[in-house]
Protein backbone atom coordinates (compact mmCIF):
# COMPACT_ATOMS: atom_id res chain seq x y z
CA UNK A 1 0.00 0.00 0.00
CA UNK A 2 1.31 3.42 -0.94
CA UNK A 3 1.96 5.85 1.94
CA UNK A 4 -0.66 8.49 2.39
CA UNK A 5 0.45 12.07 2.69
CA UNK A 6 -0.01 13.52 6.14
CA UNK A 7 -0.83 17.16 6.66
CA UNK A 8 2.56 18.36 7.84
CA UNK A 9 3.99 21.79 7.14
CA UNK A 10 7.82 21.51 7.11
CA UNK A 11 8.32 25.12 8.17
CA UNK A 12 6.18 24.55 11.25
CA UNK A 13 7.42 21.14 12.36
CA UNK A 14 10.39 19.48 10.61
CA UNK A 15 10.44 16.78 13.30
CA UNK A 16 6.85 15.78 12.54
CA UNK A 17 7.71 15.68 8.85
CA UNK A 18 10.69 13.44 9.58
CA UNK A 19 8.41 11.01 11.43
CA UNK A 20 5.90 11.05 8.57
CA UNK A 21 8.64 10.20 6.07
CA UNK A 22 9.36 6.91 7.82
CA UNK A 23 6.58 5.43 5.66
CA UNK A 24 8.80 5.75 2.56
CA UNK A 25 11.83 3.90 3.93
CA UNK A 26 11.05 0.39 2.70
CA UNK A 27 13.24 -0.63 -0.27
CA UNK A 28 11.55 -2.48 -3.13
CA UNK A 29 13.80 -5.42 -4.03
CA UNK A 30 12.71 -5.76 -7.66
CA UNK A 31 13.10 -2.02 -8.22
CA UNK A 32 16.54 -2.01 -6.60
CA UNK A 33 17.75 -4.86 -8.81
CA UNK A 34 16.34 -3.08 -11.86
CA UNK A 35 18.12 0.18 -10.99
CA UNK A 36 21.39 -1.68 -10.49
CA UNK A 37 21.09 -3.51 -13.82
CA UNK A 38 20.17 -0.42 -15.85
CA UNK A 39 23.25 1.30 -14.43
CA UNK A 40 25.88 -1.44 -14.55
CA UNK A 41 25.14 -2.59 -18.12
CA UNK A 42 25.22 0.88 -19.75
CA UNK A 43 28.40 1.73 -17.82
CA UNK A 44 30.09 -1.40 -19.17
CA UNK A 45 28.69 -0.77 -22.65
CA UNK A 46 29.99 2.80 -22.90
CA UNK A 47 33.34 1.84 -21.35
CA UNK A 48 33.99 -0.84 -23.93
CA UNK A 49 32.62 1.37 -26.71
CA UNK A 50 35.14 4.03 -25.69
CA UNK A 51 37.87 1.38 -25.70
CA UNK A 52 36.84 0.13 -29.15
CA UNK A 53 36.81 3.72 -30.44
CA UNK A 54 40.38 4.48 -29.38
CA UNK A 55 41.75 2.70 -32.45
CA UNK A 56 39.42 4.73 -34.70
CA UNK A 57 40.41 8.01 -33.14
CA UNK A 58 41.08 9.07 -29.58
CA UNK A 59 38.77 12.08 -29.77
CA UNK A 60 35.81 9.81 -30.51
CA UNK A 61 36.77 7.76 -27.46
CA UNK A 62 36.86 10.94 -25.36
CA UNK A 63 33.30 11.80 -26.39
CA UNK A 64 32.15 8.37 -25.21
CA UNK A 65 33.90 8.99 -21.89
CA UNK A 66 31.09 11.41 -21.00
CA UNK A 67 28.20 8.89 -20.81
CA UNK A 68 30.52 6.32 -19.20
CA UNK A 69 31.42 8.85 -16.49
CA UNK A 70 27.75 9.71 -16.00
CA UNK A 71 26.87 6.08 -15.33
CA UNK A 72 29.87 5.78 -13.01
CA UNK A 73 28.39 8.66 -11.00
CA UNK A 74 25.10 6.75 -10.86
CA UNK A 75 26.93 3.67 -9.59
CA UNK A 76 28.34 5.83 -6.81
CA UNK A 77 24.83 6.97 -5.94
CA UNK A 78 23.76 3.34 -5.61
CA UNK A 79 26.78 2.73 -3.38
CA UNK A 80 25.67 5.78 -1.41
CA UNK A 81 22.23 4.28 -0.82
CA UNK A 82 23.82 0.97 0.19
CA UNK A 83 25.83 2.93 2.76
CA UNK A 84 22.60 4.21 4.28
CA UNK A 85 21.10 0.71 4.30
CA UNK A 86 18.38 1.94 2.01
CA UNK A 87 18.99 0.21 -1.31
CA UNK A 88 18.27 -3.43 -0.50
CA UNK A 89 16.06 -4.83 2.28
CA UNK A 90 18.99 -7.05 3.28
CA UNK A 91 21.82 -5.48 5.27
CA UNK A 92 24.24 -8.08 3.90
CA UNK A 93 23.25 -7.28 0.31
CA UNK A 94 23.78 -3.56 0.94
CA UNK A 95 27.20 -4.23 2.44
CA UNK A 96 28.58 -6.54 -0.25
CA UNK A 97 27.14 -4.68 -3.23
CA UNK A 98 28.46 -1.47 -1.67
CA UNK A 99 31.92 -2.99 -1.26
CA UNK A 100 31.95 -4.26 -4.84
CA UNK A 101 30.89 -0.87 -6.18
CA UNK A 102 33.57 0.76 -4.03
CA UNK A 103 36.21 -0.97 -6.14
CA UNK A 104 34.70 0.54 -9.30
CA UNK A 105 34.18 4.01 -7.78
CA UNK A 106 37.61 4.00 -6.10
CA UNK A 107 35.93 4.59 -2.73
CA UNK A 108 36.50 2.23 0.23
CA UNK A 109 32.92 1.42 1.19
CA UNK A 110 33.06 0.71 4.95
CA UNK A 111 35.39 3.61 5.68
CA UNK A 112 33.36 5.97 3.49
CA UNK A 113 30.12 4.80 5.14
CA UNK A 114 31.56 5.73 8.54
CA UNK A 115 32.73 9.20 7.51
CA UNK A 116 29.51 9.84 5.60
CA UNK A 117 27.48 8.98 8.70
CA UNK A 118 29.48 11.63 10.57
CA UNK A 119 28.67 14.10 7.82
CA UNK A 120 24.95 13.42 8.21
CA UNK A 121 25.15 13.63 12.00
CA UNK A 122 26.95 17.00 12.10
CA UNK A 123 26.10 18.68 8.80
CA UNK A 124 25.59 22.42 9.23
CA UNK A 125 26.97 22.47 12.79
CA UNK A 126 29.65 25.15 12.88
CA UNK A 127 31.03 23.82 16.17
CA UNK A 128 31.55 20.25 14.97
CA UNK A 129 34.08 19.05 12.44
CA UNK A 130 32.14 17.88 9.38
CA UNK A 131 34.27 15.00 8.12
CA UNK A 132 34.24 14.69 4.36
CA UNK A 133 32.78 18.13 3.71
CA UNK A 134 34.17 21.00 1.69
CA UNK A 135 36.20 23.33 3.90
CA UNK A 136 34.31 26.58 4.42
CA UNK A 137 35.51 29.42 6.63
CA UNK A 138 33.42 32.15 8.16
CA UNK A 139 34.20 35.76 7.29
CA UNK A 140 35.67 36.26 10.75
CA UNK A 141 37.88 33.16 10.47
CA UNK A 142 39.10 34.20 7.03
CA UNK A 143 39.93 37.74 8.13
CA UNK A 144 41.99 36.36 11.02
CA UNK A 145 44.27 34.42 8.66
CA UNK A 146 47.74 35.48 7.60
CA UNK A 147 48.21 36.54 3.95
CA UNK A 148 49.75 33.15 3.12
CA UNK A 149 46.85 31.31 4.75
CA UNK A 150 44.33 33.46 2.87
CA UNK A 151 46.10 32.63 -0.39
CA UNK A 152 45.93 28.91 0.42
CA UNK A 153 42.20 29.12 1.13
CA UNK A 154 41.54 31.16 -2.02
CA UNK A 155 43.40 28.60 -4.09
CA UNK A 156 41.50 25.77 -2.41
CA UNK A 157 38.15 27.41 -3.19
CA UNK A 158 39.06 28.21 -6.80
CA UNK A 159 36.81 26.20 -9.17
CA UNK A 160 39.80 24.76 -11.05
CA UNK A 161 41.11 23.31 -7.80
CA UNK A 162 37.79 22.44 -6.18
CA UNK A 163 36.29 20.69 -9.21
CA UNK A 164 39.46 19.86 -11.15
CA UNK A 165 42.54 18.89 -9.19
CA UNK A 166 40.55 18.23 -6.01
CA UNK A 167 38.57 15.25 -7.33
CA UNK A 168 41.74 13.76 -8.85
CA UNK A 169 43.44 13.94 -5.45
CA UNK A 170 40.36 12.70 -3.58
CA UNK A 171 39.59 9.60 -5.62
CA UNK A 172 43.06 8.61 -6.83
CA UNK A 173 45.16 9.43 -3.75
CA UNK A 174 43.17 10.45 -0.66
CA UNK A 175 40.90 7.38 -0.75
CA UNK A 176 43.88 5.02 -0.80
CA UNK A 177 44.59 5.66 2.90
CA UNK A 178 42.28 6.19 5.93
CA UNK A 179 43.25 9.85 6.18
CA UNK A 180 42.12 11.35 9.48
CA UNK A 181 41.46 7.91 10.99
CA UNK A 182 44.95 6.37 11.03
CA UNK A 183 44.61 5.45 14.71
CA UNK A 184 40.90 4.62 14.73
CA UNK A 185 41.33 0.84 14.80
CA UNK A 186 41.37 -1.86 12.15
CA UNK A 187 38.19 -1.00 10.21
CA UNK A 188 39.50 2.04 8.28
CA UNK A 189 42.66 0.16 7.32
CA UNK A 190 40.87 -3.05 6.36
CA UNK A 191 38.36 -1.11 4.25
CA UNK A 192 40.90 1.03 2.41
CA UNK A 193 43.51 -1.69 1.93
CA UNK A 194 40.89 -4.27 0.92
CA UNK A 195 39.50 -1.85 -1.65
CA UNK A 196 43.03 -1.10 -2.89
CA UNK A 197 43.64 -4.82 -3.42
CA UNK A 198 40.35 -5.12 -5.31
CA UNK A 199 41.22 -2.12 -7.47
CA UNK A 200 44.69 -3.56 -8.20
CA UNK A 201 43.22 -6.90 -9.28
CA UNK A 202 40.70 -5.24 -11.59
CA UNK A 203 43.29 -2.88 -13.06
CA UNK A 204 45.76 -5.70 -13.73
CA UNK A 205 43.03 -7.84 -15.33
CA UNK A 206 41.84 -4.97 -17.54
CA UNK A 207 45.37 -4.05 -18.55
CA UNK A 208 45.98 -7.67 -19.52
CA UNK A 209 42.77 -7.67 -21.61
CA UNK A 210 43.04 -4.32 -23.39
CA UNK A 211 46.62 -3.19 -22.79
CA UNK A 212 48.02 -0.94 -20.08
CA UNK A 213 48.21 2.23 -22.18
CA UNK A 214 44.76 1.78 -23.66
CA UNK A 215 43.23 1.11 -20.26
CA UNK A 216 44.70 4.30 -18.82
CA UNK A 217 43.67 6.34 -21.88
CA UNK A 218 40.07 5.20 -21.40
CA UNK A 219 39.56 4.82 -17.68
CA UNK A 220 41.48 7.76 -16.27
CA UNK A 221 39.32 10.37 -18.09
CA UNK A 222 36.18 8.48 -17.00
CA UNK A 223 37.28 8.41 -13.36
CA UNK A 224 38.41 12.05 -13.36
CA UNK A 225 35.22 13.34 -15.02
CA UNK A 226 32.98 11.25 -12.74
CA UNK A 227 34.90 12.54 -9.72
CA UNK A 228 34.45 16.16 -10.84
CA UNK A 229 30.71 15.63 -11.32
CA UNK A 230 30.43 13.96 -7.93
CA UNK A 231 32.26 16.78 -6.13
CA UNK A 232 30.10 19.36 -7.94
CA UNK A 233 26.92 17.62 -6.84
CA UNK A 234 28.14 17.45 -3.25
CA UNK A 235 29.07 21.13 -3.42
CA UNK A 236 25.64 22.25 -4.62
CA UNK A 237 23.92 20.10 -1.99
CA UNK A 238 25.27 22.25 0.86
CA UNK A 239 27.00 25.27 -0.67
CA UNK A 240 24.21 27.57 -1.78
CA UNK A 241 23.56 31.15 -0.73
CA UNK A 242 20.62 30.64 1.60
CA UNK A 243 21.82 27.45 3.22
CA UNK A 244 21.40 27.12 6.98
CA UNK A 245 24.30 26.57 9.36
CA UNK A 246 24.35 27.23 13.09
CA UNK A 247 26.38 26.80 16.23
CA UNK A 248 25.59 24.29 18.94
CA UNK A 249 23.00 26.23 20.98
CA UNK A 250 20.85 26.95 17.91
CA UNK A 251 21.72 23.90 15.79
CA UNK A 252 18.92 21.42 15.11
CA UNK A 253 19.41 18.24 13.08
CA UNK A 254 15.95 18.36 11.49
CA UNK A 255 15.97 22.06 10.61
CA UNK A 256 19.52 22.04 9.29
CA UNK A 257 18.82 18.90 7.26
CA UNK A 258 15.76 20.45 5.65
CA UNK A 259 16.97 24.02 5.16
CA UNK A 260 20.75 23.49 5.04
CA UNK A 261 20.57 20.94 2.21
CA UNK A 262 19.41 21.95 -1.24
CA UNK A 263 16.66 20.76 -3.53
CA UNK A 264 18.71 20.77 -6.74
CA UNK A 265 15.90 21.03 -9.27
CA UNK A 266 17.52 19.40 -12.29
CA UNK A 267 15.96 18.56 -15.67
CA UNK A 268 14.43 15.05 -15.73
CA UNK A 269 17.31 13.29 -17.59
CA UNK A 270 19.89 14.69 -15.17
CA UNK A 271 17.63 13.86 -12.23
CA UNK A 272 17.54 10.22 -13.36
CA UNK A 273 21.26 10.05 -14.08
CA UNK A 274 22.12 11.43 -10.64
CA UNK A 275 19.67 9.08 -8.90
CA UNK A 276 17.58 11.91 -7.43
CA UNK A 277 20.46 12.99 -5.20
CA UNK A 278 19.32 16.57 -5.86
CA UNK A 279 16.35 15.98 -3.54
CA UNK A 280 18.95 16.33 -0.87
CA UNK A 281 16.94 18.15 1.78
CA UNK A 282 14.58 15.16 1.99
CA UNK A 283 17.51 12.75 1.92
CA UNK A 284 19.20 14.46 4.88
CA UNK A 285 15.96 14.53 6.83
CA UNK A 286 15.26 10.82 6.19
CA UNK A 287 18.38 9.13 4.80
CA UNK A 288 16.84 5.63 4.82
CA UNK A 289 14.53 6.46 1.90
CA UNK A 290 15.74 4.73 -1.32
CA UNK A 291 16.63 7.24 -4.02
CA UNK A 292 13.91 5.96 -6.33
CA UNK A 293 11.26 6.77 -3.72
CA UNK A 294 12.32 10.38 -3.15
CA UNK A 295 10.07 11.66 -6.00
CA UNK A 296 7.12 10.08 -4.15
CA UNK A 297 7.87 12.38 -1.23
CA UNK A 298 7.84 15.47 -3.45
CA UNK A 299 4.58 14.31 -4.99
CA UNK A 300 2.91 13.82 -1.62
CA UNK A 301 4.49 16.92 -0.05
CA UNK A 302 4.59 19.49 -2.89
CA UNK A 303 5.53 22.23 -0.41
CA UNK A 304 9.01 20.67 -0.30
CA UNK A 305 9.58 21.77 -3.90
CA UNK A 306 9.96 25.37 -2.77
CA UNK A 307 12.31 24.76 0.17
CA UNK A 308 16.04 25.30 -0.46
CA UNK A 309 15.40 25.10 -4.21
CA UNK A 310 18.40 25.68 -6.48
CA UNK A 311 18.04 25.59 -10.25
CA UNK A 312 20.78 24.50 -12.65
CA UNK A 313 21.42 28.11 -13.66
CA UNK A 314 21.52 29.31 -10.05
CA UNK A 315 23.97 26.56 -9.12
CA UNK A 316 26.50 27.82 -11.67
CA UNK A 317 26.54 31.20 -9.95
CA UNK A 318 27.00 29.40 -6.64
CA UNK A 319 30.56 28.41 -7.57
CA UNK A 320 31.61 31.95 -6.50
CA UNK A 321 30.45 31.44 -2.91
CA UNK A 322 33.33 30.96 -0.50
CA UNK A 323 32.67 32.37 2.98
CA UNK A 324 29.97 31.97 5.61
CA UNK A 325 28.71 35.32 6.88
CA UNK A 326 27.34 34.67 10.37
CA UNK A 327 25.71 38.10 10.54
CA UNK A 328 23.94 37.86 7.20
CA UNK A 329 23.37 34.10 7.70
CA UNK A 330 24.36 33.22 4.15
CA UNK A 331 27.29 32.21 1.97
CA UNK A 332 28.98 35.07 0.17
CA UNK A 333 31.78 35.53 -2.42
CA UNK A 334 35.22 36.76 -1.34
CA UNK A 335 34.55 40.25 -2.70
CA UNK A 336 31.61 40.73 -0.32
CA UNK A 337 33.60 39.94 2.82
CA UNK A 338 34.54 43.57 3.49
CA UNK A 339 31.21 45.11 2.61
CA UNK A 340 29.07 46.59 5.42
CA UNK A 341 26.65 44.08 6.90
CA UNK A 342 23.27 44.26 5.19
CA UNK A 343 20.02 43.30 6.88
CA UNK A 344 19.32 39.58 6.74
CA UNK A 345 16.82 38.83 3.99
CA UNK A 346 13.92 36.51 4.65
Amino acid sequence: MEPQAAIVEPADDPRALQRALYAYRTPLLARSVFELVVTVIPFGFFWFLAWASVSAGYWLGLVLVIPAAAFLVRLFMIQHDCGHGSFFPSRRANTWIGRALGVVTLTPYDFWRHTHALHHAHSGNLDRADEGSIETLSVREYQALSPAQRLRYRLYRHPLILFGLGPVYLFLLHNRMPVGFMRAGWMPWLSTMGTNVGIALVVVAMMWLVGAGTFLLVHLPIAVLAGAIGVWLFYVQHQFEKTRWARDPEWSFQETALYGSSYYDLPAPLRWMTANIGIHHVHHLASRIPFYRLPEVLKDYPQLRTISRVTLKESLHGARLALWDEQRQRLIPFEHANKPTAPVRA
